[in-house]
């Protein structure tokens, strides 16, 4: 049995792989934004260990997240699973001034990373619109850019990826992956949703567990357990400490 914290997890695929974790008898802790979703996760969720609450659009919310769950102990795994999506049609900011959709989908999974316990196995959701991003890492928060949801949610699905390879490559003993659940339907990807949800859960739990040998490769980025379409650019040692710099400055942690 592993112990395995799952961010953003209040519905959708944070929740389905909580749930699907749980029906594999592994202890799991979710995560909901405020206090009415937190009731509404342990109502979908019998049996979750517990559940984190805090909006983690705001420095001080990621920061007291990160020590609600190390007060809880060391997790075996991280599922980075916390987003916003892009169908914002304008451009939104949070109380620290920074882009909504970098600071949830982007900083928060960097700094919960930097400040957790470092446990065995890391998980980060992308998409693949993260082929879509742009890699310049210029106006990342998208002050002097036109407005644009879906591209500001590819930009900040790519620095995930960025993100997941820097961590694997700075932090050897540590299992590191991204992975692309596929547009599965979900309040945030729609009804009309292609993708398997089943399949879209799986990958991320097999991850998570670390039960097989494939499972326990790192550095890789993963759509339904097989290497998935990687923007060129995604393995620049350059551009993932650039994306680094920037999220230490922004956030004041540094990743050790």
């Amino acid at each position: 049995m592993a112990r395995i914290f799952v961010t953003g997890s209040a519905d959708g695929l944070g929740l389905g792989v909580g749930r699907l974790l749980l029906e594999r008898g592994h202890e799991v802790v979710l995560h909901a934004r405020d206090e009415r979703r937190a009731d509404d996760v342990r109502a979908a969720a019998p049996g979750v260990a517990d559940v984190l609450v805090g909006d983690v659009a705001t420095l001080s919310a990621m920061v007291d997240v990160a020590q609600q769950a190390n007060a809880s102990g060391r997790f075996d795994a991280v599922v980075h699973n916390v987003a916003i999506g892009h169908r914002s049609s304008t451009r939104t900011e949070t109380a620290d001034g920074l882009l909504t959709t970098w600071a949830v989908n982007v900083l928060a999974p960097y700094v919960l990373t930097a400040l957790l316990q470092r446990p065995d196995r890391l998980v980060y959701l992308s998409s693949g619109m993260h082929l879509g991003g742009d890699p310049s890492l210029q106006d990342v928060q998208w002050t002097r850019r036109r407005w644009n949801g879906a591209g500001a949610y590819s930009d900040s699905k790519l620095h995930d990826v960025l993100l997941a390879l820097a961590v694997a490559r700075r932090w050897p003993d540590v299992v590191t992956n991204a992975v692309s659940p596929g547009w599965v339907a979900t309040r945030m990807g729609g009804a009309a949703a292609p993708d398997s949800f089943e399949e879209g859960v799986d990958t991320q739990a097999w991850l998570a567990e670390g039960g097989d040998a494939e499972a326990r490769l790192s550095g890789r980025y993963l759509f339904h357990r097989r290497p998935g379409d990687l923007h060129p650019r995604a393995h620049d040692e350059a551009l993932q400490d650039g994306l680094l710099a920037l999220c230490a400055e922004a956030s004041g942690v540094a990743l050790s």
